[in-house]
């Protein structure tokens, strides 16, 4: 196993580039010009010194690999244009022709602060494109980044490796030369095997082609952010030439960072630790998520304020207080599946009894969407019976249909969930998003809709305030008061001042408190 730690300035120094212009062989090396300018590194000992870092990312005319994304939904779609942002030349691909349309047309099919911007102005300077056209993917980049979904599979807890498969078996029976093929999907650890097994099976024979792997860490609403100014770049290869391909890659990042005077860790690894390392990751967040959610259950018991609780225990440095927001639970595209995958892929190598605490982190999780349920019940005076509360006459204002701020992903949305919950429960439920109403209309038909807070709001006899939007963090109880007909509030995000509320005659229910 090959593992490498480095920060910035130690990256940018040790980077040349071994990479193809459009005219040369894709093996031919060919030095960057000397860094100038400073960034702060870090060596194996830990000690700090001042180095020499590269001026900035537009003044580097160091010919640079040409890259592809292929899947072009939330993951691949921002890679493409931060990559194009950062200089490279980019190529977007996939097989739905009506959002290929959209992009190239400058019209970005996804919720996300600050990318559309991007995409029209690196479609302006001729560095993006977008295609379904996986022969002329094929034929223009160097690097080929895997970005397609890898769902949960229909009745079972697995990743769904399909869209992979499709993917790279097109692409490798389209190339004619040496290029590298680089998983950034989440999957299973030893998928990355098993695309080199495909890519060897199905390019034309003796092109060498070869699978590395370097996984994503956006979070949505900051996606941008994350691909710009990441805090750890991580990937692994199998050779020196493959090594020296992804240090070109990120060259244009780790440059930004040091610019900037900022330190991005890169972690080179195997294959199996850079597949693990998503995973990983998401497991522990989800851990921390259900463990307090798991701690308000208690304090509503114990007459206790897990708000202060988690203030408390997030002082200790070994803890923080980073996810130690108690609410009605994590969702969206990545946290419930992964770990699902993650216990499901550990049982399939014999260690699933290690990960047993998963499942239960799981059911923590999917508690909170009954317990939100029960809360606005009991708000309205509807204590629930043997087969649930009867919520009938019951009008909610419900505010938030996405599963987080800022986007507008109702992927396994918590929020959502709930509503139609609420709604089975023969409640009048009227929904108001920022953002996320079509995605949730064309999910939620027998939700009502409609586009403004005050018409959300208008009448309600119980207001439930779900996704922390500004909108709704900022709500004033006193003006709120004049527009329903109860004031009856939960507050599913821990967002408010119990007693502020209450000093307006609120009857105010948080989430553990």
């Amino acid at each position: 196993m090959r593992e490498a730690e480095y920060t910035t300035a130690q990256a940018i120094v040790a980077f040349t580039y071994n990479s193809r212009s459009p005219r040369t062989n894709p093996t031919h090396a060919r030095t960057g010009a000397a860094p100038t300018g400073r960034a702060c590194r870090t060596n194996r000992q830990g000690t700090h010194q001042m180095v020499n870092a590269i001026q900035s990312p537009s003044q580097n005319t160091t010919t640079r690999p040409r890259i592809a994304f292929l899947g072009c939904g939330y993951l691949g779609a921002t890679y493409a244009i931060c990559f194009a942002e950062l200089g490279y030349e980019v190529i977007g691909y996939d097989v739905d022709a009506a959002k290929i349309e959209s992009f190239n047309t400058g019209v970005l099919p996804i919720h996300e602060p600050g990318l559309p911007e991007l995409l029209k102005k690196n479609l302006e300077s001729g560095r993006l494109r977008f295609t379904t056209d996986v022969q002329a993917v094929a034929d223009f980049a160097d690097v080929h980044f895997i970005c397609v979904g890898t769902p949960q599979r229909k009745g079972e807890h697995g990743a769904d490796l399909s869209y992979i498969e499709t993917a790279v078996v097109d692409l490798s029976k389209h190339l004619s030369r040496k290029v590298l093929i680089v998983g950034k999907s989440t999957v299973p650890v030893g998928t990355a095997t098993w695309v080199q097994e495909l890519v060897d099976r199905h390019a034309p024979e003796g092109l060498g082609v070869e699978v590395g792997w370097s996984p994503e860490f956006l979070q949505e609403s900051n996606a941008m952010h994350d691909v710009l100014r990441p805090n750890r770049i991580v990937y692994a290869s199998q050779s020196e030439w493959a090594s020296q391909l992804l240090k070109d890659v990120h060259r244009g990042i780790l440059e930004l960072a040091a610019v900037e005077d900022r330190e991005v860790p890169v972690v080179e690894t195997d294959l199996a630790t850079a597949e693990l390392v998503k995973v990983a990751a998401n497991a522990f967040l989800a851990t921390k998520i259900s463990f307090i959610n798991a701690m308000a259950d208690l304090s509503e018991a114990a007459g206790a304020d897990v708000v202060d609780l988690a203030r408390a225990i997030g002082y200790d440095q070994r803890i923080g207080n980073k996810f130690l927001r108690a609410g009605i639970g994590f969702g969206g595209g990545c946290l419930p599946k992964d770990i699902r995958a993650l216990s499901a892929r550990a049982g399939e190598l014999g260690v699933g009894e290690s990960f047993r605490f998963l499942d239960e982190i799981d059911t923590v999780n999917n508690r909170r969407r009954s317990h939100a349920v029960r809360s606005v019940a009991n708000l309205a005076g509807r204590a629930p019976g043997p087969n649930g509360p009867d919520l009938s006459g019951v009008r909610i204002a419900y505010l938030g249909a996405t599963f987080k701020p800022d986007t507008d992903d109702i992927r396994d949305s918590p929020a959502l969930d709930i509503a139609r919950r609420l709604r089975s429960a023969r409640a009048d439920v009227v929904v108001y998003d920022p953002e996320g109403l079509e995605n949730a209309k064309a999910f939620a038909p027998e939700l009502s809709f409609v586009k403004t807070l005050p018409e959300a709001v208008a009448g309600a006899d119980v207001v439930c305030a779900m996704v922390p939007w500004e909108e709704f963090r900022t709500l004033d109880p006193e003006a709120l008061g004049q527009q329903v007909a109860e004031r009856r509030i939960l507050d599913g995000m821990n967002a408010f001042d119990p007693e502020q509320w209450r000093k307006h005659g609120w009857s105010y229910q948080g989430i553990g408190r």
